[in-house]
């Protein structure tokens, strides 16, 4: 997992087959509370790119999956969103993770 220092998302969604992002914020209780298990989540998947990205730092990356509450969970596959999810339950990212990488 790495989290973005600068609004390059868009370059690592095009390079990369399939690319998980938690999309966060400095303020957000919730985003600081998933981000262990998003880490954890990013040890099990084999063939992913898992990056963070500061949700407004960074608002060219945050276009690119519409994220409207925090923390939005986006997948991405050969550089188009194939699904998200906003969240605050391990379960839930889970899930959403597993239902991706089956695909």
């Amino acid at each position: 997992m790495r989290e973005l220092t600068t609004d390059t998302l868009q370059d690592e969604v095009s390079n990369n087959d399939l690319v998980f992002v938690q999309f966060s914020a400095g303020w957000c209780g919730n985003c600081r509370i998933m981000k262990p298990k998003f880490k954890k989540f990013s040890t099990e998947v084999e063939g992913a790119e898992f990056l963070v990205v500061d949700a407004e730092k960074n608002p060219e990356s945050r276009k690119l999956a519409d994220v409207s509450n925090l923390p939005t969970f986006a997948a991405f596959r050969n550089g188009e969103l194939v699904k998200q999810v906003q969240t605050n339950k391990t379960d839930v990212l889970k899930s959403f993770i597993d239902e991706v990488t089956s695909n």
